[in-house]
């Protein structure tokens, strides 16, 4: 009988030290209650509590995860939007949330499904969808004013999803085209004038210097007869020449055509001329003594 009784003995004390004898993991931290009341904390690592008498509730203090489930929400703007979301929470004070409240995560969950209904009902669709950002951080500070009593701390929040109404995904399409359109408009009239200030100044510099049109006329037609094609073009700079030039040719042709007046020199008066020797000869009289001129003799005679 003694060793049947020391067996039995040996196996109670093993069943006290087993009920006795509590391990605390390093991500948590145990809330000791004895006889009901809270005693304290207890820190990680091996703890004897006594059966019976106390209990140790372990309550992790890692980061939870976790999902918002969908909220039919309708805005500011009346549209109906289904959001979706994700919060993150610890535990900072292992007594508080023990004793202050039932359930920490059912809790939370409730609480955050609320928050987001409320805060995103106060924003319209657009902003809904420009300024994330902004309801995160409105939810947050929500969450945070009343999980403070319960020892939790929310660390982020953040929506994750927002379905719209096809009806709205049509009419925002429709939007944003009309948006691109009109950004494209006004991008093409700056552009315009941007071209038209810097035609403006070309101008005036062909203005300044006239062969630099005849310049650009010539690159003109240089250009358009890369291409095989069968129209000829002539700028009108080009065609105001060709009309000078007939205008010039025809009157070149008129006075071509023309009589052409020979100039009168006038009347100039012949010097005398030298006496020869018939008219020498001629002169030659010889005078009688009667008084009556007498023929010439011959000359041939007198020699």
């Amino acid at each position: 009988m003694t060793p049947l009784i020391l067996g039995v003995v040996l196996l109670l004390v093993l069943i006290v030290l087993g009920m006795a004898v509590r391990i605390v993991q390093q991500y948590e931290e145990g809330v000791l209650f004895r006889l009901g009341r809270v005693v304290g904390d207890r820190g990680p690592g091996l703890r004897l509590i006594i059966p019976f008498i106390d209990v140790l509730h372990r309550v992790s203090l890692r980061i939870v995860t976790m999902p918002i489930q969908s909220q039919g929400i309708i805005t500011r703007d009346n549209v109906s939007v289904d959001v979706s979301a994700v919060a993150y929470y610890k535990v900072v004070d292992a007594e508080k949330s023990v004793v202050a409240i039932e359930n920490v995560r059912s809790a939370i969950d409730q609480i955050a499904q609320t928050t987001l209904r409320k805060v995103v009902g106060q924003h319209t669709l657009d902003q809904t969808l420009s300024e994330t950002d902004k309801i995160n951080l409105d939810i947050r500070k929500i969450l945070d004013v009343t999980t403070v009593d319960w020892g939790v701390e929310v660390t982020l929040v953040e929506l994750k999803d927002i379905q719209l109404p096809d009806s709205m995904k049509r009419a925002l399409a429709r939007q944003a085209e009309a948006e691109r359109e009109k950004r494209a408009k006004i991008i093409n009239a700056e552009g315009e004038s941007l071209a038209a200030a810097a035609l403006g100044e070309a101008s005036d510099t062909m203005m300044a210097h006239p062969l630099a049109l005849q310049l650009r006329n010539l690159q003109s037609l240089v250009e358009i007869g890369v291409d095989k094609n069968t129209t000829v073009v002539f700028p009108a700079p080009l065609m105001s020449t060709i009309a000078e030039l007939g205008a010039f040719l025809a009157r070149e042709t008129a006075a071509a055509r023309a009589p052409i007046a020979t100039p009168v020199a006038p009347p100039t008066a012949t010097p005398a001329a030298a006496p020869t020797a018939a008219s020498a000869a001629s002169a030659l009289v010889t005078v009688g003594t009667n008084g009556h001129q007498s023929p010439p003799a011959d000359l041939t005679d007198m020699g």
